[in-house]
């Protein structure tokens, strides 16, 4: 069977951008053991009212990653009742990753950038402290240690398992991945996803163009320092996140789970060590790249010649209004949703299809949301 035909013929997947790059990975993966590797991170900016749709009250924000974790590794919450959801009642995107390792039986670990909260599960702690305010510049206070100890974390963690797969929960991420991504000289302004289904981007740019007023720089004034570009209005999820891809790439192949946030994290790895990103693809969700607000491949092209993978989940016939409204534009990924699919997908060899993911995302929702 030629390269490609397997991979079209028995998966859920979506080859989004760069396409034959895109069926080569994902023809790597199959049957292959995945680690799943979620980063956690809170920031002061995800409390700007309309920011973020990660919890129904902005100072909540604290305990969405933290309680997303203890999801994924308990099949439910300690630091909160329930599960995290949007002011909507919509459910976190971690039930649908917790589905897909459960389902493919996918070791994970959990890594803090930098917490307010800590989850009540173990975690691997970088010694990073919660992002500030982009709006008062500086919001990152050791972003190269944060990313240093990372990278060590990477290259050994790349020793555990056949390929990484590192996925992120932190509120008002893509407006600090924005901010980084407009002080490092890429043109992402009106192009970054949001949780909601109406996209603010005017707040997003406001508040990025704040901060970089107040920290002096100019767009693409620091494209080769990236450091300074997270710490003056970037998160401490994006130092980790880059530090793991770079420390573990250099050995195994990597699925960067995410959505529009992956420009910033793509960036800071292209600037530091490009090589390594011959390894790498992205792995999202089909909400990602349908998004009429957003622009996933706009953003990607702009930096490095990585392929786009979606999983084709499709909530549309779901018998719950929670998981439906997921059609309609809301919460779209997270916590490395469409990379964890994927993932599952790939080693069951097929088995594990978006129809098996559905019933198990119902059960699991049934279990914690519509039975309360």
């Amino acid at each position: 069977m030629k390269l490609g035909e397997r991979v079209k013929k028995i998966f859920d997947v979506i080859l989004a951008h760069n396409e034959l790059k895109a069926e080569a990975f994902l023809e790597v993966l199959i049957g292959k053991k995945p680690l799943f590797v979620c980063v956690i991170g809170t920031t002061e900016t995800a409390k700007i009212p309309g920011i973020s749709a990660a919890g129904k009250y902005p100072e909540l924000t604290d305990y969405t990653p933290p309680a997303d974790v203890e999801l994924l590794l308990l099949g439910r919450c300690k630091c909160i009742t329930g599960v995290p959801v949007t002011p909507e009642g919509i459910p976190t995107p971690a039930l649908i990753t917790m589905s897909a390792i459960k389902l493919a039986n996918m070791p994970t670990i959990v890594v803090s950038g930098g917490l307010k909260i800590n989850p009540r599960v173990p975690f691997l702690d970088l010694g990073g402290k919660p992002g500030g305010d982009i709006r008062a510049g500086e919001t990152v206070q050791n972003a190269e240690e944060i990313l240093c100890r990372a990278k060590i974390a990477g290259e050994n963690l790349s020793k555990m398992a056949d390929y990484l797969v590192v996925g992120e929960s932190i509120p008002g991420g893509t407006t600090t991945a924005l901010g980084v991504m407009l002080a490092m000289g890429i043109d992402a302004k009106g192009k970054v996803s949001s949780s909601m289904p109406n996209n603010p981007h005017e707040l997003k740019i406001k508040t990025v163009e704040e901060g970089l007023k107040i920290s002096k720089v100019e767009f693409g004034a620091l494209a080769k320092n990236p450091m300074k570009a997270i710490s003056c209005v970037g998160d401490p999820m994006i130092a980790a996140f880059a530090g793991l891809v770079h420390g573990a790439a250099d050995k195994v192949p990597v699925l960067m789970a995410g959505g529009t946030q992956m420009g910033a994290v793509l960036a800071v790895i292209n600037a530091i060590n490009p090589n390594v990103l011959n390894n790498v693809a992205i792995g999202t969700t089909r909400w990602i790249i349908t998004d009429k607000s957003a622009d996933l491949k706009g953003i990607i092209t702009q930096i490095a010649d990585v392929p786009i993978l979606a999983a084709d989940i499709d909530f549309s016939r779901s018998k719950f209004e929670g998981l439906r409204a997921y059609e309609a534009g809301v919460v779209k990924e997270g916590v490395g949703a469409g990379g964890a699919a994927i993932a599952a997908m790939a080693k069951s060899e097929g088995s594990i299809t978006k129809d098996t993911l559905l019933r198990e995302i119902e059960r699991n929702y049934e279990r914690l949301i519509a039975s309360k």
